[in-house]
């Protein structure tokens, strides 16, 4: 997983120089899905965004080509891609369950999933409880494996 740098927020949890642990130990307060409001609820979100204790948050979204991109969100803020912001809104996501006791999950390992061609297509943030697993495709799909 790559995080990129985007303009309109700083870095979020820790700089990955290699592998695939860059969010280890990083503790998830929420995670919301940005919808597109015109398509309601129903649809599946653009993007994830996964809000870490301390106000940071990573932003997951699929690009053109179904391949899966990671940046630093800008939480509460919306992407500065969804335009007009009228028309997009965060919201929970309802195959995530509520945060466990002490209101945060650890992670305690990431991994990636990439196509022949070295893409990524589908991350994998590890955490005590389970694992949240979020796939490219024509959106973002996010579901919750319990351990």
């Amino acid at each position: 997983m790559t995080v990129e740098r985007q303009k309109c927020g700083g870095p979020a949890g820790r700089v990955r120089h290699g592998g695939s642990d860059w969010l280890t130990g990083s503790r998830i307060t929420a995670v919301h899905g940005v919808f597109y409001r015109p398509e309601g609820r129903a649809g599946e979100p653009e993007a994830v965004e996964f809000v870490l204790a301390g106000g940071q948050s990573v932003l997951l979204t699929c690009a053109f080509d179904r391949t899966l991109r990671v940046t630093p969100g800008a939480w509460p803020r919306l992407p500065d891609w969804c335009v007009p912001a009228s028309q997009w809104q965060h919201a929970p996501l309802g195959q995530v369950p509520p945060a466990p006791y002490g209101g945060a999950w650890t992670v305690v390992g990431t991994r990636e999933r990439t196509d022949g061609n070295g893409e990524v297509r589908e991350a994998v943030i590890r955490c005590a409880e389970g694992d949240f697993v979020i796939a490219a495709g024509d959106t973002v799909t996010v579901r919750f494996d319990r351990s």
